[in-house]
């Protein structure tokens, strides 16, 4: 069974996504370094670049575990939790990951490590509590569709870059405003001006763009996990009952922020009930009409 013909796409776009990291950073610090007239900011830039797609290669599982509060389980402590994942993996073909449970009453669930070697799967107290064997089953092999995509590293990256590029915008827009920029040479005035105004665009646009590109792989990877774990459990209508349990359920994901949103399987902030097309672009999901649709249109 072949549930993963897009691996290899998503480890190309894993690589572009780290090139264009360090395109970005690059940039941003040459042109803080032209501005300023110091290139140590260029060096710093190029140093911090490097350290942090270290950290979010080899340390973003452990980050965003951290973040959620997740503590681990085994089958001594998890037995049936444990077998459904076993079980799964053994079909998917890919090892079993590693099994963290979430102390919140929301039903949710995540993946994320930066290879199926190296994955992890998290479940909420509420999904084991509020969900049947076969919705469980669903939505425990979408998370590991995600693990058999490769997009856990793709999110990360992704993360890292709009993170980054929020905290240098914020930085630059306020070293603006208390004049930083007045450090160049008077000779260059004009082209000095230029540069500032050009930086200044990128700097409000970069967020912007980068935080759509996020939101958009989020949301096509939501389709494909969908898909790729209907035909692992060869159940479309487990997945789609748990969907629509979950985005019914009003209990608040208090472990949930805007930097890992994406990577739970609902979004934990409940923005789906939205219609405008604007706000449709600042969802990290699709709406779970469309995923329930799709999920019960398949043919198995």
């Amino acid at each position: 069974m072949n549930l993963y013909q897009n691996k290899d796409s998503n480890i190309r776009k894993t690589w572009l996504l780290f090139t264009l990291f360090f395109v970005v950073i690059i940039g941003f610090g040459y042109t803080l370094s032209y501005i300023y007239n110091d290139s140590g900011i260029l060096i710093i830039a190029v140093l911090f670049s490097i350290f942090m797609s270290f950290l979010s290669y080899w340390y973003s599982d452990k980050i965003v575990l951290k973040m959620a509060n997740a503590m681990p389980v085994s089958n001594e402590n998890a037995k049936e939790l444990y077998h459904i994942v076993e079980n799964l993996a053994i079909t998917a073909g890919i090892p079993t990951p590693k099994i963290y449970i979430v102390n919140e009453k929301a039903p949710n669930a995540f993946a994320t490590g930066r290879n199926p070697e190296h994955a992890v799967v998290a479940v909420t107290t509420g999904l084991l509590e509020k969900l049947d064997r076969s919705e469980l089953e669903g939505v425990l092999a979408h998370e590991l569709s995600h693990i058999g995509n490769y997009d856990m590293l793709i999110s990360t990256m992704v993360v890292v870059l709009v993170g980054f590029i929020s905290i240098a915008s914020d930085m630059f827009m306020r070293s603006m405003f208390w004049g930083g920029s007045r450090n160049r040479n008077d000779r260059e005035g004009n082209s000095n001006g230029l540069v500032v105004v050009i930086g200044l665009v990128l700097m409000i646009l970069a967020p912007i763009a980068a935080t759509l590109i996020q939101l958009a792989i989020s949301r096509k990877r939501e389709f494909l996990a969908d898909a790729s774990g209907a035909l692992l459990t060869r159940y479309p209508d487990g997945l789609a009952r748990a969907l629509e349990k979950i985005s019914s359920d009003p209990v608040p994901l208090s472990v949930a922020n805007n930097t890992t949103a994406h990577l739970w399987l609902e979004d934990p902030f409940k923005k789906n009930q939205k219609k405008s097309w604007f706000t449709n672009l600042f969802q990290t999901h699709p709406s779970i009409e469309e995923r329930v649709a799709a999920l019960r249109g398949m043919k198995i």
